[in-house]
């Protein structure tokens, strides 16, 4: 049975309210993920049915310690105030044998002081997206917090129409956001603002704590840290077409993973001015404006570091984003263009497809998926039947056959490498949607087997065939909401 720590409830206290889940009437464990349950160590009989009420919030692991953290944020641009766990509760620090640290978050807990107009739960329909996400990135290699269970109840929970209410289990290193420092910082609260800082580098950037004697210049190079990790996670989504919908200050990780999954979306065809919240009227988390939002996130927590950082650090911290930005998202276009080496040109060569992509309406995975199919000393290209304007394809297909020549790289070495950065199959909503209503009616075989692929997404073994192919059309126009 996992042992668990509760260092968030010993070291911060007044940054949470103690509190157990309100279990869901008649729940029951759904489906969990066996790589992940490996990965922490936990024996396969914890999933049985004996065990049920510990997946539920019935019934607790040694040493968890339940309570709801709170924190505030900007949402969509203004000042919200406190928010907070307003539907999750954070249960305990699992400690691995190797010394890694595992917060167990479980959403869908119940009412909390920080539910607002909430009613503290979770549909199964969120739950399974989630679920399917945090997966899909992580096996991307994309810093992401990870889903172990999904439990799943037949009390009712009212969205739009009445739906099955459930529970998951979210997995990270941490759950603190810029909202948490926003919190004490609004609140004139200091000294709450340095004890959150002195926390997290304590526990996740402890190397500062022997290397640097100075605390201000511990601090700045902390914060500038978290400015290039949150740098190189955007250049990670936009290199495989992620949009996350709500990037609110309140939905940004300290450690630059990816948090708080609802109205998501992976790019069917390109478009640069994708929108995948409907809620978002304005287009403010437009899959092109990420990089531009993050940064604006950033200032926020920048904002709130002013009484431990001086203004020429806090600057010089916050202008390490764009550097850190274009140097990660060309490290991995170039990656997903077969080039292994830099040249000036390439940054036109990666505009100029992006252009007929998004002029014609390409599917974003498939065009960069058949770009690794390319043999440079041949004229003809799998791409060249994807286009309907062939002479402007020609036209930008010699001059990417004359940088692969340049580059001087075999087809083999270049395709193989290709091929593991530009997925075959990604999490687009229509699949999503398939799991998720297969699991309304408890019947997991379509989210199985959903999850073996996400797993495995550069893979072009057949059985994976169907999750690879492009969207119906009425696929491409699934809407989805912070409900989600």
């Amino acid at each position: 049975m996992p042992q668990f720590e509760h260092h968030y409830a010993d070291q911060l206290g007044g940054f949470y309210t103690a509190l157990k889940p309100t279990p869901l009437k008649g729940a029951k464990l759904l489906y969990h993920s066996e790589p992940l349950a490996q990965e922490l160590g936990l024996d396969a009989s914890l999933f049985d049915a004996a065990y049920r009420e510990y997946w539920c919030g019935e019934a607790f692991f040694p040493g968890m310690q339940p309570l709801a953290q709170v924190y505030s944020g900007h949402q969509f641009g203004v000042w919200a105030g406190q928010l907070g766990d307003g539907r999750g509760i954070l249960l305990g620090e699992q400690v691995l044998p190797n010394g890694q640290r595992y917060d167990w978050h479980l959403k869908g807990a119940g009412l909390t002081p920080y539910s607002r107009m909430g009613d503290g739960r979770a549909v199964l329909r969120s739950v399974v997206r989630e679920f399917l996400a945090s997966e899909a990135l992580h096996h991307l290699s994309i810093p992401t917090t990870r889903a172990l269970t999904i439990v799943t109840s037949d009390e009712p929970v009212f969205r739009e129409q009445p739906e099955r209410g459930a529970m998951l289990m979210r997995v990270a290193e941490s759950h603190i956001r810029f909202g948490h420092f926003e919190h004490f910082f609004y609140r004139k609260q200091p000294e709450q603002v340095k004890q959150l800082a002195d926390y997290v580098i304590a526990h996740h950037w402890p190397h500062l704590l022997e290397s640097e004697t100075s605390p201000a210049r511990r601090y700045a190079l902390w914060l500038q840290d978290v400015v290039e990790r949150t740098a190189r996670l955007i250049a990670q989504w936009q290199s495989v077409g992620f949009a996350h919908g709500v990037m609110n200050t309140d939905n940004m990780s300290i450690l630059g993973l990816t948090i708080d999954f609802g109205p998501y979306g992976f790019l069917d065809d390109y478009q640069p001015g994708y929108i995948c919240n409907h809620s978002d009227h304005q287009g403010r988390y437009s899959f092109e404006n990420q990089p531009a939002v993050a940064y604006w996130n950033l200032h926020r927590l920048v904002q709130t570091l002013s009484g431990l950082v001086g203004a020429e650090q806090l600057q010089a911290a916050v202008d390490a984003y764009e550097p850190a930005l274009m140097a990660a998202y060309g490290k991995l276009m170039r990656g997903k263009l077969g080039f292994f080496t830099e040249d000036k040109q390439d940054n036109d060569l990666l505009t100029g497809l992006l252009s007929l992509m998004a002029k014609e309406g390409r599917d974003h995975t498939r065009t960069f998926r058949l770009l690794s199919e390319v043999e440079q000393q041949n004229p003809a290209s799998p791409l060249r039947d994807e286009f309907i304007d062939r002479a402007a394809f020609d036209h930008w297909y010699q001059q990417y056959r004359q940088r692969l020549q340049h580059d001087g790289q075999d087809d083999v070495t270049r395709q193989q490498a290709m091929k593991l950065s530009n997925p075959r199959i990604i999490l687009r909503n229509y699949l999503a949607q398939q799991a998720i209503e297969r699991a309304e009616q408890d019947d997991i075989s379509v989210l199985t087997q959903l999850h073996q692929a996400l797993r495995d997404p550069y893979s072009d073994a057949p059985q994976y065939d169907a999750m690879a192919a492009l969207p119906p059309d009425w696929g491409k126009h699934l809407e989805v909401s912070c409900s989600s």
